[in-house]
């Protein structure tokens, strides 16, 4: 069994789908949810999924000291779901090609510092998109830069708002995450 740990910053939707999906898994499991927001609600979707969880500052984030260790100790795959702070060189030499991300478009288009969430659909809906989508990705030094492994698409209808595109996209999230998390994980296992 391999064991995930899921990173994430807000209300934990993306990291109670995969880990519940993986509840059901004989290849991997969710072992930790970790967080760097104190108030996350993340938080009480782990203890009530009886996950264990772990609060962590940018300064331990950043330097090369105990969270390192912990993540080289207890993760053989890492997921970001909602995570919002880059993660630094280090963390992402220890786990090459096994930092794994989404995103709320369809990369390369709407990537970079400070897209995310709302910002990402509002500036959908004010390029006049007519399509958006997921895109998920491994991680690399660079926000929203890795290769990616696995895309999927919903229209941008004219009357569409930013919360309309924003439901559309955590639907494809819930239905492909996990999934893709699965095979990439497999992918590992088969060699």
């Amino acid at each position: 069994m391999k064991r995930i740990v899921i990173f994430a910053s807000g209300s934990g939707t993306n990291a109670d789908n995969i880990s519940r999906f993986f509840q059901q898994s004989d290849v991997a499991s969710v072992v930790h949810i970790v967080t760097n927001n104190k108030n996350a609600k993340v938080i009480d979707r782990a203890t009530s999924l009886k996950i264990k969880s772990l609060i962590f500052s940018k300064k331990e984030l950043l330097e090369e000291g105990a969270l390192l260790k912990f993540l080289k100790k207890e993760a053989d795959i890492i997921v970001l779901a909602g995570f919002l702070w880059k993660i630094p060189e280090h963390i992402v030499s220890a786990f090459p090609n096994k930092i794994i991300n989404i995103h709320p478009a369809l990369l390369p288009k709407f990537g970079g510092k400070g897209m995310y969430g709302m910002n990402i659909h509002k500036s959908v809906i004010e390029s006049k998109e007519i399509e958006t989508g997921i895109t998920i990705h491994y991680v690399n030094e660079k926000y929203d830069d890795g290769a990616i492994i696995f895309q999927a698409k919903t229209p941008v209808l004219p009357s569409d708002s930013a919360e309309d595109v924003a439901k559309k996209i955590h639907e494809l999230e819930y239905e492909h995450f996990p999934r893709v998390i699965e095979a990439v994980i497999k992918s590992f296992i088969d060699g």
